[in-house]
């Protein structure tokens, strides 16, 4: 059982399993209600969820301890779905359609999620604009697009209008955003909004004729992608501040990538060059120690983890082009537990830099405990004394995973202001499964209110 409050947040937000891989299966929508009416120039009729996930025939542990075992890429899924479903694209799956039914010249909020495990997607509805006005449960200056990009853990809210004449039924598409060399499911999955006066009984009706909406992006868009990123902003009005860190007390630069491992003596290793595939923050690939880190913070005891995540990469380059020499520097990851940890209420910055050791790749990124504010993204290599006069910070987005550019930066900005010990990782789990993980440690402030909580007497023992 969890006890939480829930302060300055409403909408829509992924609950999901953490352990291992089990976030294939175990996920769902966390929809916040809000006291006052929502600042939305439509008035919406009814609340749609659409979580995208993905459907494996093998048994996902075996899938991530085979990957682990031998150091090369995961198999793959065999289908991405919509609410469970995946579509009639995938083979003997027509039964299994979403269809969901509509009032023409009514108004819809689509809570989207993607819970996906290893895939950010593109999302488009055939014959429709969406009007996004809120992401990880925070209100945005709505605005209109064609299509949406999300990212795993991520959730948008879009308005969805059905105005479209005739009568009919309009396909509803998500395929992935493709930027990594390796193995990926390169299908799509449908449903399909049906406009009808009436609710389905219980026989669906057969499928029309159907195609891939045209506003649906190429899965090697990062064009629309970028666009996409680049509209989002916070509604900042009276009502909903935006409290970014005007000035901060803290920058931390962090490279985030894929790397190879040399393969032991006496093993057998399947990744690329016959080596290991890891990930890595500052070729740091994380290790999850034996004891919990939030246990030992409270108790003090010095075990298990370190307080000193290096704050900037161990060398400078080039990072998003080509250098071999740099990469053979760097391939081999050091494997640490090590965190970074801040006193209350630090005004925090993490810059995140992609790099192309073996591919540059849009790298997920989600903090928890915290939403953050991206007050800077951009291609290449992160410019310490130039890009930071570029930050929005009047009206940023406010989100809790950022989708960092593929061969580019993201700068989050963060209120350190919620005690304990927090995971920081890529929402790609096979990255997070290779390392490509840390985590801060807010301390306690010096007001109770400021306090990390004493563990409730009935927790068992880890």
């Amino acid at each position: 059982m969890y006890n939480f409050t829930v302060t300055d947040q409403r909408g829509t937000l992924l609950w999901h399993a953490h352990y291992s891989w089990q976030r294939a299966s175990v996920y769902g929508a966390f929809i916040i209600y809000p006291r006052m009416p929502p600042p939305f120039s439509a008035p919406v009729q009814e609340h749609i969820p659409i979580i995208f996930g993905e459907w494996w025939n093998a048994d996902v542990d075996a899938v991530e301890n085979e990957m682990m075992l031998y150091g090369g890429g995961p198999n793959v899924s065999d289908a991405y779905t919509i609410n469970g479903l995946p579509g009639p694209l995938y083979p003997c799956s027509i039964k299994d359609t979403l269809i969901q039914t509509v009032e023409r010249g009514k108004t819809y909020l689509l809570r989207i999620i993607n819970a996906a495990l290893n895939d950010e997607l593109f999302f488009a509805v055939a014959n429709h604009t969406l009007t996004v006005v809120e992401i990880d449960s925070v209100y945005t200056k709505p605005f209109t697009t064609s299509a949406i990009m999300i990212a795993p853990g991520q959730t948008t809210n879009v308005l969805l209008t059905a105005n479209q004449i005739p009568d009919g039924m309009f396909v509803m598409a998500a395929r992935p955003y493709l930027t990594s060399v390796f193995p990926f499911d390169s299908s799509t999955t449908i449903g399909f909004l049906k406009y009808n006066t009436t609710k389905l009984g219980r026989e669906k009706p057969p499928l029309p004729p159907y195609s891939l909406p045209s506003n649906l992006p190429s899965m090697e868009d990062t064009a629309f992608a970028t666009n996409f990123s680049n509209q989002l902003r916070s509604l900042a009005s009276t009502d909903y501040p935006c409290n970014v860190p005007k000035e901060i007390e803290k920058r931390v630069i962090t490279t985030i990538g894929l790397s190879l491992q040399d393969c032991p003596v006496n093993e057998t290793c399947k990744g690329y060059r016959n080596k290991r595939f890891y990930a890595s923050m500052n070729n740091q690939s994380f290790i999850r120690p034996s004891r919990s880190v939030l246990e030992s913070h409270y108790l003090k005891l010095n075990t298990g983890y370190a307080s000193d995540f290096p704050e900037k990469p161990p060398n400078v380059f080039n990072y998003t082009g080509v250098d071999p020499v740099a990469e053979n520097i760097n391939m081999n990851p050091e494997f640490s537990t090590r965190l970074l940890e801040v006193p209350f209420g630090t005004k925090l910055e993490i810059v995140l830099q992609d790099t192309n050791f073996l591919n540059p790749e849009n790298h997920p990124i989600h903090v928890h405990g915290h939403n953050f504010f991206i007050v800077g993204r951009g291609f290449g290599n992160f410019d310490v004394y130039k890009d930071p006069a570029g930050y929005n910070l009047v009206d940023p987005p406010e989100r809790n995973t950022v989708a960092v550019p593929v061969g580019g930066w993201a700068a989050i900005r963060i209120n350190a202001d919620n005690p304990g010990v927090w995971f920081i990782h890529c929402h790609l789990e096979e990255h997070t499964s290779w390392g490509l993980a840390t985590g801060f440690i807010v301390k306690s402030g010096s007001e109770s209110s400021q306090c990390l909580l004493p563990p409730p007497s009935d927790l068992p023992p880890c």
